[in-house]
């Protein structure tokens, strides 16, 4: 049999190009996704409720991937372009780590993926009830939750730029840091507004797969995987909430802030932004690659299910997802890639 992962049957790339770091990092968790949509086991769902407070609930793999189409059915497009938010947009908006196509070639559904180990460095040597999963966020994922934001509102724009008109239309020049810093809790006011306002639209952006060791040891915990994942509006909040005004330091926090109001703000009042623009003109001498990263002892307030302690999936099934040899293609010296040698009863060493 042909090494290969579960459910994925037609994708934008190879069988045989799974295997590569940055490869298997989103193919393994579509394949995990699959196969706990056929098994009929919901992720949990972390998103905002109506009275404003992070919640975890279930959500069917139906409505993550957008659609009741079975796995056999879908293309999974790795690090695609979601052409429908592209109107929005003057520049080219650039890729997502998923696309969910129908076998048309029709869009369905962007999805950023994110791999995660519980625990992580930070919470490591706290008692396991402490644990919590570093989520580390690229601008790709604020890019698309603010498109994905506008796109299920556009027909409401002249509501959005009443909210964000009153600030943004004052802010002169949105790449000086102390008129960002003087205007963040007025911006961060009207992202509150804006949400609470809309929060019947929010929809699944983030995919968050975590797979559970003994410790900081490569060795899987017997309850070894499960998925998380995360809506627009409740990823948002984790940058919104720690967002703060100091001229002499724009956090990176307040920078994602700063930059989803004035996304917002620019396509209620011209329809359209410039993406590509706005994340170069506001890069506030961080780095450009990442947008910005939470700790374990933050996200696990917000991954508050029992199953990031216990999750749904046990280590066996790694078996049933990983098939033809495949895991003899990975890399051992990467520590996901070790922990299913391990797992699997192999040793690292394999050659290429």
């Amino acid at each position: 049999m042909e090494p290969a992962l579960y459910g994925i049957e037609h994708s934008n790339r190879a069988k045989k190009d799974f295997w590569g770091k940055s490869q298997f990092n989103s193919a393994f968790p579509v394949a995990l996704a699959c196969y706990m949509r056929d098994k009929g086991i919901k992720p949990v769902y972390i998103s905002l409720s109506d009275d404003f407070e992070i919640v975890n609930t279930e959500i069917s793999f139906d409505d993550v991937f957008g659609t009741k189409l079975p796995n056999k059915d879908l293309i999974f497009c790795f690090e695609s372009k979601f052409d429908p938010y592209q109107a929005f947009s003057r520049e080219d908006i650039g890729g997502i780590d998923l696309v969910v196509k129908d076998l048309d070639n029709n869009c369905i559904t962007p999805l950023e993926i994110k791999l995660t180990v519980l625990p992580d460095d930070g919470t490591s040597k706290l008692q396991e009830a402490e644990w919590g999963s570093e989520l580390v966020i690229r601008p790709a994922t604020t890019k698309y939750a603010a498109l994905g934001m506008v796109q299920s509102i556009q027909n409401r724009l002249d509501e959005v730029r009443e909210i964000f008109e009153p600030v943004c239309a004052n802010i002169q020049h949105w790449s000086n840091k102390r008129e960002i810093a003087d205007k963040t809790p007025a911006l961060i006011n009207a992202l509150n507004v804006f949400e609470r306002k809309f929060i019947d639209i929010q929809k699944p952006l983030l995919m968050q797969p975590i797979w559970k060791t003994k410790g900081k040891s490569p060795l899987l915990d017997d309850n070894a995987f499960d998925i998380f994942v995360w809506s627009d509006f409740a990823l948002s909040r984790l940058f919104i909430e720690s967002a703060k005004g100091d001229p002499a330091n724009i956090s990176r926090s307040t920078r994602s802030a700063a930059r989803l109001a004035r996304i917002l703000f620019e396509i209620s009042v011209q329809h359209k932004t410039n993406i590509y623009q706005i994340y170069t003109e506001m890069a506030f001498e961080h780095q450009t690659d990442k947008e910005f990263a939470m700790s374990g002892r933050i996200t696990r307030n917000y991954m508050k299910s029992p199953r990031r302690l216990e999750p749904a999936l046990k280590k066996d099934i790694l078996s049933e997802i990983i098939l033809g040899g495949g895991e003899k293609h990975l890399s051992p010296e990467r520590r996901f890639d070790q922990t299913i040698f391990f797992a699997l009863g192999d040793k690292p060493g394999v050659k290429h």
